[in-house]
């Protein structure tokens, strides 16, 4: 048997820790190993963590999104203004739309480099009003795209298209319903053009956009924005779909449109209020 230690100062190892201990008279010296985390108490920690990133970095990209979309927001309400504030300087004459034109809003012919784009932006019509070049791209929008707004076709874009759309307006005093036209939207990719959708037929014409939680941003020409999420799978899938400009023949087709409310939304804000003919969906 251990005899006992008393009287004097006594050292114990714990890890790489030296404790100092005065031992009283029938005291014995007992040490302990420190105790670690076992394998299996390690990987709970781990599991509980991962199920904890799962659950919130959904609700943190929901954040940012809501972010992006509210900036987009705000870039369409500047676009509008300055839309307007260009028809205020000249005599009520809306600016044109088809971008194509050297004296359209922007200018913009496809395959530009960034350079060129920019050069066309600063060249086009609106940027006196509208300095800011950050207001002319989603924050969404791709890397190498300066602009991804578009004007619809109705004010003052391309030329009529017989048997689809009627004549462009030129001036905004024939805007009759202004709180409901559609200026501008988040097209994505711009196309080299204005942005369209059929008047007279139940069916898409341009690629809608699917961003910010699947909807789109507009803006309106009494300068307001709106967000517009839609309700429908097959607006969702189109707004998804990997090209660019004018839907392809298999995405025009009336599977895509009958009966679908977010194509007869848009076509009601991009034709002024009315449709052009009975829809098959009320």
């Amino acid at each position: 048997m251990t005899p006992p230690l008393a009287g004097r100062v006594t050292r114990r190892r714990q890890g790489r820790l030296t404790h100092y201990c005065v031992l009283e008279k029938g005291e014995r010296l007992v040490t302990r190993a420190a105790k670690a985390f076992t394998l299996i108490e390690l990987l709970v920690v781990i599991a509980i963590i991962a199920v904890l990133m799962g659950i919130l970095l959904p609700a943190l990209n929901r954040v940012r999104e809501q972010g992006k979309r509210a900036v987009c927001l705000s870039n369409c309400k500047q676009l509008a203004m300055s839309w307007i504030l260009y028809a205020d300087d000249n005599d009520d004459r809306l600016v044109s739309a088809d971008t194509h034109n050297t004296n359209a809003w922007v200018w913009h012919e496809p395959d530009r480099t960034e350079q060129e784009q920019l050069d066309g932006l600063k060249e086009g019509a609106l940027y006196r009003y509208c300095p800011n070049e950050k207001a002319y791209k989603c924050p969404t929008g791709l890397r190498g795209e300066m602009v991804t707004y578009s004007i619809v076709d109705r004010l003052n874009g391309h030329v009529e298209i017989p048997g689809a759309t009627p004549a462009p307006l030129k001036r905004r005093m024939q805007i009759r319903n202004p709180q409901a036209q559609i200026v501008f939207l988040d097209e994505g990719r711009l196309t080299a053009s204005s942005w369209t959708v059929y008047h007279l037929q139940e069916l898409w014409w341009d690629k809608i956009t699917c961003r910010h939680g699947d909807g789109t941003d507009f803006s309106f020409a009494d300068g307001h924005s709106e967000y517009w999420k839609w309700k429908d799978p097959r607006t969702v899938k189109i707004g998804r779909a990997d090209n660019a400009g004018a839907l392809t023949p298999g995405l025009s087709t009336s599977y895509w449109s009958q009966g679908n409310q977010d194509l007869y939304r848009v076509q009601r804000g991009a034709w002024g209020g009315k449709l052009g003919y009975v829809p098959s969906g009320g």
